[in-house]
């Protein structure tokens, strides 16, 4: 008699496969940086951010994968951290500049590395052709979802 199949285990659809690894990855992640206090939604604004480029509220948007009325209430939460400033363009008062502040750089940072390293442990094993492979994946999800 075959022991019955853990439903886990069964081969899923490559979307429910990553919508589980988003999960489990953002479990991680939380759980890494729990001393910083944030949501996931504040994590990935900071990691989006790190780079110290300011964006515009809907640039940052589409990098984070939210509208930009979504992630007002995630910038409202980090501006009272005093994690990032918000002010307009010049020639374009109408934009809304998103920027780190030094604590949001810091805070920013420790999201980075936190994400270096989570990639690093996952895909150290796997040929750059798979990762590669990966990223086309992700890349045409995104694509068709936009």
């Amino acid at each position: 008699m075959e022991p019955p199949r853990d439903p886990a285990s069964a081969d899923p659809s490559p979307l429910l496969a990553l919508q589980r690894a988003t999960h489990a990855t953002l479990q991680v992640i939380t759980a890494e940086l729990a001393g910083l206090g944030m949501t996931a939604s504040e994590i990935n604004a900071l990691a989006n951010l790190a780079d110290g480029q300011p964006r515009t509220v809907s640039q940052l948007g589409a990098a984070v994968g939210s509208r930009p009325t979504t992630l007002t209430s995630v910038l409202d939460r980090l501006e009272r951290r005093g994690h990032i400033t918000r002010g307009t363009r010049a020639g374009d008062r109408r934009a809304v500049v998103v920027e780190l502040t030094p604590s949001g750089r810091r805070a920013a940072e420790q999201v980075r590395s936190t994400l270096a390293e989570l990639e690093r442990a996952a895909l150290s094993g796997l040929p750059p052709e798979a990762v590669a492979g990966f990223h086309q994946v992700l890349q045409a999800l995104t694509e068709v979802s936009s």
